[in-house]
């Protein structure tokens, strides 16, 4: 038999060698191409929530600037009055609507007041300092419609605090309470007018009221003491309740600075 040999074309030796050159190319592309990564969707701002949150944080900002008197007065320590605390406050009072002249008017002198307390005193031993002679004081009083000691102070509950603490003090005095709560004024009209008072406590605004329809005559009194440290549960003095200041400052003003100018009456700021 005879050995056939196989014979390739060399066309097609071309096109096997071509088509492997193909396939090694393709597979050292995909070799040196690094793998494609999938891009993560970065986190976007939302824009219209900020004008927003703009608006709340300028919000607390301006409530932490607005400070309440409370709070400014919590952390302040307390400072007893003086006489020059007064009369400071009537200058503001009447700065703008007072000539130079009628405010030196309402100014007082050194010599008009009592010695002022500086926190230790209890208000029994306060006025016992200032009214040695009070003994003498009492047995003298004769007249109705008036009062020895006058004493100015914030509310009617107030007025009670000050009556039950000065037991030590008046003695057998009779005291009257000259405030609006749950007392009329026609009430204490015909007390004042039938009755003799030593001491009277209350509120600027009902002894003003009284004063004004001549049920309360204040020619008698020989001290007058403002309440003037002491401070209510939100921590304000008489004189930063601006009702109490303007009934106070009213009352100075019409009858008591006058009655300390002349000498008759003495200032006390308990």
């Amino acid at each position: 038999m005879e050995n056939l040999t196989k014979i390739n074309d060399p066309s097609d030796d071309e096109a096997i060698e071509k088509a492997s050159e193909n396939r090694t190319a393709a597979r050292q592309d995909s070799d040196s191409k690094p793998a494609v990564k999938k891009k993560r969707k970065q986190p976007t701002e939302c824009f219209l929530s900020q004008p927003e949150e703009k608006q709340e944080s300028a919000v607390k900002a301006k409530k932490r600037k607005k400070k309440k008197i409370s709070d400014v007065l919590q952390k302040s320590a307390p400072k007893p009055g003086v006489p020059a605390d007064l009369q400071n406050l009537l200058s503001q009072h009447f700065g703008e609507n007072r000539s130079v002249i009628e405010i030196e008017e309402l100014k007082l002198a050194d010599s008009c007041f009592l010695p002022a307390n500086d926190l230790t005193h209890s208000f029994s031993s306060y006025l016992k300092e200032i009214c040695p002679k009070w003994a003498k004081l009492r047995r003298n009083h004769k007249e109705k419609k008036s009062l020895v000691m006058l004493v100015l102070c914030s509310s009617a509950l107030r007025s009670l605090e000050l009556i039950k603490s000065m037991t030590a003090f008046k003695g057998d005095c009779r005291v009257i309470k000259l405030f609006a709560k749950h007392i009329k004024i026609k009430e204490q009209m015909n007390m004042l007018e039938k009755g003799m008072f030593h001491i009277g406590v209350g509120t600027p605004g009902r002894v003003k009221a009284l004063v004004e329809q001549d049920a309360l005559c204040l020619n008698s009194v020989k001290y007058m003491i403002l309440d003037w440290n002491w401070r209510d549960q939100k921590l304000r003095r008489m004189m930063d309740i601006p009702e109490i200041k303007k009934e106070t400052i009213d009352l100075l003003e019409k009858s008591i600075i006058k009655l300390c100018r002349d000498g008759s009456v003495k200032l006390g700021l308990f």
